[in-house]
């Protein structure tokens, strides 16, 4: 029996479909855990075989009480699913070794670059890889003519479109100084596209799969096409030879403009949420982290399929409402 807990379950439904397909492929039993701060609210933790609740993230006893869980369940393999909890899962991945749990989450070094925009800027403008310029605020105001407006500001440590805000002139931005943490970004017209890429333990780059974001709700894209687009091909490439802490799912976001060229605004050191598509055209990063954790050859290739459409649709999970509820 492989046993593989998903972090912060949420409503990650299909991504635990994912794993259970795989392992049906394969065949390996499986059996899925899956955690929450509310998991009695998670749609998640309802399709999961048992769930618990956790601690946030940030709290001190995060991390013991997932310890116990792997421990009392014989966990195999930790799944994390949102940008806050990747750090302090990737700084404690040892302890979890040491209970025989594996943790699919880049080294801290790596996480530490996804997570704050302005080290991501630098970490791409090093390499060679376009990449809007930004700043944080302060520092925009002070020279705003060294910057092409109109602006995106976003929280450094921010995910799925949170606390988004738009800045057409430095009058505009006047109104946004006292947000702290914040960056400030040339905004970027064009085709906006997330690349897919799966990283065996060895911290190679085994696929990366381009897809075009067609429609995007509450951040996540709900229509997309898979395509191989040769320029973002190349720039995965240039990133699987400089993240050399990258392992597992990562994802990075692109605007391909309509002069063809391509800019990169985000990283994130986690499935996407648009994994699924990727996982239909043939990138199914799921079985190949159940081969590892099997000990088998991973069968990662990047001979997926061009032209997938995926077009999303809610359903939902019924059952009888808990005490408290």
């Amino acid at each position: 029996m492989t046993t593989v807990l998903f972090s912060s379950a949420g409503r990650r439904a299909e991504l635990l479909n994912c794993f259970r397909h795989d392992a049906g492929t394969l065949g390996l039993p499986l059996r899925i855990i899956a955690v929450d701060v509310q998991p009695q609210l998670s749609a998640a933790c309802r399709l999961a075989d048992a769930s618990y609740p956790v601690p946030r993230c940030d709290a001190d006893d995060f991390v013991p009480t997932l310890l116990d869980i792997c421990r009392r369940e014989s966990v195999h393999l930790i799944v994390p699913t949102i940008d806050p909890e990747l750090q302090v899962l990737a700084e404690h991945r040892p302890r979890f070794a040491e209970i025989g749990t594996h943790v699919s989450v880049s080294d801290p070094g790596t996480v530490r670059i996804a997570r704050d925009k302005i080290r991501t800027g630098v970490f791409l403008r090093k390499n060679k890889i376009p990449t809007p310029r930004s700043g944080r605020l302060p520092a925009v105001w002070a020279r705003p003519g060294a910057f092409r407006w109109p602006l995106i500001l976003k929280p450094i440590s921010g995910s799925s479109s949170i606390g988004i805000q738009l800045a057409r002139d430095k009058r505009e931005l006047r109104r946004f100084l006292k947000l702290e943490n914040y960056v400030a970004q040339e905004l970027l017209e064009g085709r906006e596209y997330t690349v897919n890429m799966f990283f065996d333990r060895t911290g190679k780059l085994r696929s990366a799969i381009p897809h075009l974001r067609r429609e995007i709700r509450a951040g996540e894209v709900s229509k997309g096409i898979t395509e191989r687009h040769p320029l973002l091909m190349d720039y995965a490439a240039k990133l699987g030879l400089a993240l050399e802490g990258a392992r597992g799912a990562l994802c990075f976001q692109a605007m391909v403009n309509d002069r063809g060229e391509a800019a990169v605004f985000e990283i994130n050191a986690r499935f996407g949420g648009g994994y699924p598509l990727a996982h239909q055209a043939g990138g199914t990063f799921s079985k190949w982290l159940l081969e590892e954790v099997a000990g088998r050859a991973v069968s990662a290739t990047d001979a997926w399929r061009e032209g997938v459409l995926m077009l999303r649709y809610d359903a939902a999970v019924f059952s009888k409402a808990p005490p408290g509820v």
